[in-house]
């Protein structure tokens, strides 16, 4: 077995292996050279798509991961219909009440909202083949987190690439990260957070406190995988009732 075809048959063991990948529902193709490994297909969520990507880079000889995975959408929905749904969340939310909103279509853009001398940053929005992308700039890391999260809530999206910059720059903290998931989670209409305590330490989350019923253990521990840098949910949340 020559190395292209070890390392190959490596990464298809590790994600084989793991629970969170579905490998028999959602296969993935999997290809390398000169140590690069690349992940085409379909996932089940975005938990099993970032969990892919780090196995694969945990592989002796691989010196870098392409991430062609998509997550399968809840529905199917046109480019059109994704971008007009998250620029109504944008627009609605009131974190971003202060954010300057662009959206663009066929290359050209539609400003949705001017923000005021106290904007929290510029927003642009786009969407190619199901794949969201968020580009400009934002005031703070909960800010940008935040942002990347209501793309992932957007029907229909099967990626989302969160580019937004940090103005002025500055380096992300666990607090930060933590807070940003407090904001994500009070803000999901399907999860009572008022007893889900988050905390992030190196990008790893850890959910403690209490929600009434198992779907809403599944959804806080998803809005952790939602958010961006995010490595791993350790969901230690209990039922009450």
């Amino acid at each position: 077995m020559n190395p292209r075809e070890t390392i190959t048959k490596q990464i298809h063991g590790l994600l084989e292996r793991e629970r969170r990948i579905n490998l028999h529902r959602f296969p993935i193709h999997i290809s390398n050279a000169d140590g690069v490994a690349v992940l085409e297909g379909e996932v089940g969520d975005i938990a099993a798509k970032k969990l892919a990507l780090e196995l694969a880079a945990s592989v002796s000889d691989v010196r870098g991961v392409v991430d062609r995975l998509r997550v399968a959408p809840g529905e199917r929905r046109g480019d059109g219909a994704i971008r007009d749904s998250l620029s109504r969340m944008f627009l609605e939310n009131a974190e971003f009440r202060n954010c300057t909103l662009r959206k663009y279509t066929n290359e050209r853009a539609e400003v949705l909202r001017e923000g005021n001398g106290d904007s929290v940053g510029e927003i642009e929005i786009s969407v190619e083949n199901g794949v969201i992308t968020l580009e400009g700039h934002v005031i703070s890391v909960p800010h940008r987190l935040f942002a990347g999260v209501l793309g992932w809530w957007t029907p229909g999206r099967c990626d989302v690439i969160n580019a937004l910059d940090l103005q002025p720059s500055y380096d992300e903290t666990d607090e930060e990260v933590a807070e940003a998931l407090r904001i994500v989670l009070e803000a999901d209409p399907a999860v009572d957070a008022a007893q889900i305590r988050p905390t992030c330490r190196d990008w790893v989350v850890t959910l403690e406190g209490s929600v009434p019923n198992e779907e809403q253990k599944r959804r806080a521990e998803m809005d952790a995988w939602y958010v961006s840098g995010v490595e791993r949910v350790d969901n230690r949340l209990t039922i009450t009732s």
